[in-house]
């Protein structure tokens, strides 16, 4: 069976909803570490009371790769393979990344490549878009720019405040991020050229939309 381990900064939502699926079968793997670089993050406990190792790394007093190192240390040493963040609100070394190709995965609260970085339901409501969303990818060195796994699309009303907008977002992240991580434990990830991702014999939920981009038509 193969090791996750999820890297956190807050209350771990995401997180949680990975463990559903694993304990009710869909994603066969195990949980090896739970990491948050903030000491205070209701994930952790979280993660602990459903008998979790989870641990705090706090970043402050070190360099973004001397913190990276300690986290790889602590990850090689549960044998983790897959690396998911799950509200981990820090940029990742190029040396974290590299000890991970193509096996770092990232939740995003929108449909990339719209609306990188922070404040995307703010973005997206100042823009006036009909459709938001939420976005899991590859890791890479260029912030929000990896290959797409699998997307979800929420529409935006009328009356949608950043709250309300972001709480359907999130419905829809804990429906979508289980699936991606199914398909990484399954081996079922196929890169293509062009930052193309085929995921090999997928059945999609209709509220779901597999989007690999391909940025070089």
């Amino acid at each position: 069976m193969k090791t996750l381990g999820i890297l956190i900064s807050g209350r771990g939502s995401n997180m949680e909803a990975i463990l559903d699926a694993i304990d009710d079968g869909r994603i066969p793997a195990r949980v090896g570490l739970v990491i948050s670089n903030v000491v205070a993050a209701r994930g952790l406990e979280r993660a602990r009371a459903r008998g979790v190792e989870a641990i705090a790394l706090d970043h402050h007093g070190h360099t973004r790769e001397e913190h990276d190192r300690r986290m790889r240390d602590e990850l090689d040493r549960r044998d983790v393979e897959i690396v998911c963040l799950a509200g981990y609100m820090r940029l990742l070394s190029s040396f974290f990344i590299e000890s991970y190709p193509n096996r770092i995965l990232n939740i995003h609260p929108s449909l990339l490549p719209s609306f990188p970085g922070l404040h995307t339901h703010r973005q997206a409501l100042a823009a006036g878009v009909k459709l938001h969303g939420c976005t899991v990818h590859v890791v890479t060195p260029s912030l929000d720019n990896g290959p797409i796994v699998i997307q979800a699309a929420v529409p935006v009303m009328a009356e949608d405040t950043e709250e309300s907008l972001a709480e359907r977002v999130l419905q829809a992240e804990h429906r979508i991020y289980p699936q991606a991580v199914q398909w990484f434990m399954e081996d079922r990830v196929e890169f293509l050229p062009g930052d193309v991702v085929r995921i090999r014999g997928s059945g999609v939920s209709t509220d779901c939309v597999v989007s690999p981009r391909d940025r070089n038509p």
